[in-house]
């Protein structure tokens, strides 16, 4: 007889995994990081600052083609903060999000990416941090 326990998987939509840069607009701060993963209803991000949970919190982000089986188009998402995880190595806290609501912007509004490309992925800071 096994003790091994049997994890049900509670998720109802197909989640990416992606890496995005993102902005996050909260308590009129501005605080830039990366999206892990995505799916229709949350997403988990790294950032620079750890943000409590249960605070909400405004995203802009672009949804890549894989995701919205179009163009990629640039996204502004309301959401909340369900859990936290303090950084392993490096400046990145990590965040699950659960979005409340979505709209896509105009491809003009809020082009940030070069901005956001500076914050890099999290194996490339655990790996700097072993350096």
């Amino acid at each position: 007889m096994s003790t091994d326990s049997v994890q049900v998987e509670r998720r109802c939509g197909q989640r990416f995994q992606l890496h995005l840069p993102l902005t996050l607009h909260v308590e009129g701060r501005t605080v830039h990081g990366y999206a892990q993963d995505v799916s229709s209803r949350g997403l988990f991000l790294f950032a620079e600052t750890l943000i409590e949970a249960g605070t909400v919190v405004e995203l802009t982000f672009t949804m890549p083609s894989e995701v919205t089986l179009a163009e990629s188009m640039r996204v502004r998402a309301r959401g909340r903060v369900l859990r936290t995880a303090p950084p392993l190595t490096g400046p990145a806290s990590g965040m699950a999000v659960q979005l409340d609501s979505y709209q896509y912007l105009p491809s003009l509004e809020c082009d940030a990416t070069a901005e956001l490309a500076r914050i890099p992925a999290a194996n490339s800071v655990r790996d700097a941090a072993t350096s």
